[in-house]
């Protein structure tokens, strides 16, 4: 866990309002997110969570409110300065939401083609590294989605959404699909990156062993805003139905009462 996740906010997100039709998603929400941090965004069905998601990465244009990432005001930057940002952050959809008619090495090597004079062979090159960081096999890369299990396309998406470098990864239910030890392989493999990687995580998720074996900080999305946001230890002291409910429940103790792997938890 980073023991600095509250030295600096790099996402921050004030008076957000998300509304279709009548219909009222968020209203005055306001979430920071720090540098280093794996953040996890939990609520229930109806809540929001991809929706602000997506407005943070300005694929939802808002109603109403603020959002900084990395300092650059998303919702009134100019073209260039949207160009800079997309290049600093990655995002992986749930299933990895690849390109059926692409190969894996093809799919990681989209971001790439934005970067003038990098020729077809260092791309290549660079997409079998991001393929490789991800824990994918060599061959891997010639396959077509189709061709691979739900767990290795997730991967893949993963691999897609690090080819740049980013300094902010934002992940949508990455684990959801998955059987119980891909899950637990997924969230290591997720805790590792961070670390050695330096990486900012977003990452909305229903997964209680994903919170209790990674995440530093927990952002609880109710009533149509940020109820509450911290450590898993905070969430267990919160006096609201839902949220006592969630973390609380026998599905909870059962995430919380068992072994938690080494790799998880940064011992070695």
């Amino acid at each position: 866990m980073n023991q600095n996740a509250q030295a600096e906010p790099v996402i921050r997100v004030r008076g957000l309002k998300n509304q279709f039709g009548s219909h009222v998603v968020h209203q005055d929400l306001d979430l920071d997110v720090y540098r280093g941090e794996i953040l996890g965004v939990v609520g229930g069905s109806g809540t929001g969570k991809s929706v602000l998601l997506r407005s943070i990465t300005g694929l939802q244009q808002p109603a109403a409110g603020s959002i900084e990432v990395l300092g650059v005001d998303v919702l009134s930057r100019d073209e260039a300065a949207r160009e800079t940002l997309d290049d600093r952050w990655g995002v992986m959809f749930q299933d990895g939401a690849l390109f059926s008619s692409l190969t894996v090495r093809e799919n990681v090597e989209i971001p790439m083609r934005s970067i003038p004079g990098l020729s077809p062979t260092i791309r290549r090159d660079l997409a079998d590294l991001k393929i490789s960081m991800v824990g994918l096999p060599y061959l891997a890369g010639d396959k077509y989605p189709a061709e691979l299990s739900g767990g290795m396309r997730k991967r893949a998406g993963l691999a897609r959404a690090l080819a740049l470098d980013p300094e902010i990864v934002f992940l949508d239910e990455p684990t959801a699909g998955l059987d119980p030890i891909g899950a637990a392989a997924f969230d290591t493999l997720i805790g590792n990156l961070s670390r050695s990687l330096g990486l900012t995580v977003f990452l909305v998720t229903h997964d209680l062993d994903t919170l209790h074996a990674i995440c530093d900080r927990i952002s609880v999305l109710a009533e149509r805003k940020v109820l509450v946001a911290g450590s898993l230890e905070d969430m267990l002291k919160v006096d609201h139905p839902w949220v006592r409910e969630y973390f609380h429940g026998p599905r909870a103790r059962a995430a919380f009462d068992g072994p938690t792997s080494d790799t998880a938890s940064g011992e070695e």
